[in-house]
């Protein structure tokens, strides 16, 4: 089945001044194709703007002077980084530099809080997810989002994933939806492990399986961007072994922003990582060159465990 990614407001979404984000991503395309690993240009020896040189590289998202406050204090400082098609970029820092609040502006959750505020730009595909105009539902249905914690509906296993495709009317009847959950749990590598009861509850899962659960509900809408957020920190290590070889896996048809306090994991999973400190972005490069000859000594300091 062929689904168009960009998705067309249902009933349940009245703004009819609100513009959706437009893509000319083929979905079929993506997932036949294979792309290649990233290979990086060189950066400011300092505090990187993370802005590559390589313009051969597909920027999916641009953060443009990125300041994020709550209240008057602020938490990031400034940033700017790309993001690539089909690349797994990680953020790392110790705990309060700001990695996790940075990545909940690539998707505006960080509307949720009252006290905060975000100013400079942030491009999906060259559009401004920021525009007053444009609705946020459509652009959290692109950019989709994996927490720390699984949070499986209490609904059952079939319904998780099944209900942001009824909500944004991806299934024509119930032949098409029976096919989304299908191949979404296929992906989320969790097919095999709950075809039999899928009419079980989501929450009766293992910590992993729910966390698959979570990452097949996300990308069962057909998702231009997954953002995890430390997704592994309450998982056993085996159930971490299989999300991180599921993040590789889907790299190839998604790009993938990733918070991880393990060191270990984003030198495993990522092509990028870029350093958080104290709301600044000290460095982002190949992960191989940051965990082996990084440009800045606070990388240094933090990644030979002087501090953090």
């Amino acid at each position: 089945m062929t689904m168009n990614n960009t998705l067309e407001p249902t009933r349940t979404i009245e703004k009819e001044s609100q513009v959706p984000l437009q893509s000319d991503k083929n979905q079929d395309q993506s997932m036949q194709q294979q792309q290649p690993k990233i290979s990086i240009g060189s950066f400011d020896q300092q505090k990187t703007s993370g802005k590559s040189v390589d313009q051969a590289k597909e920027v999916k998202i641009s953060a443009q002077d990125v300041h994020v406050y709550y209240g008057e204090a602020e938490a990031i400082k400034g940033i700017d980084i790309d993001v690539y098609q089909n690349e797994v970029i990680a953020f790392i820092g110790p705990s309060g530099c700001g990695k996790s609040t940075f990545l909940r502006t690539l998707n505006r959750m960080n509307d949720t809080i009252d006290s905060c505020r975000v100013t400079g730009k942030v491009l999906l595909d060259q559009q401004d997810i920021y525009d007053p105009n444009l609705d946020v539902v459509l652009l959290r249905a692109q950019v989709g989002m994996v927490f720390q914690k699984p949070n499986p509906f209490p609904k059952s296993i079939f319904d998780n994933v099944a209900y942001g495709p009824k909500l944004h009317g991806l299934a024509r009847n119930k032949y098409d939806l029976e096919e989304i959950v299908e191949n979404s749990l296929r992906k989320a590598g969790l097919w095999e492990e709950v075809k039999e009861r899928l009419n079980q509850p989501g929450t009766g899962l293992s910590g992993g399986q729910q966390q698959r659960l979570c990452i097949a509900r996300t990308i069962a809408i057909s998702p231009e961007v997954i953002l995890m957020d430390e997704p592994c920190s309450a998982l056993d290590p085996i159930a971490t072994a299989k999300v991180e070889e599921l993040i590789s896996e889907l790299s190839n048809q998604y790009t993938i922003a990733i918070v991880t306090h393990s060191m270990q994991q984003a030198a495993r999973v990522s092509h990028r990582t870029a350093y958080f400190h104290l709301g600044d972005l000290i460095e982002v490069n190949s992960t191989e060159k940051v965990f082996t000859q990084p440009d800045h000594e606070l990388t240094e300091a933090y990644i030979t465990g002087r501090f953090g």
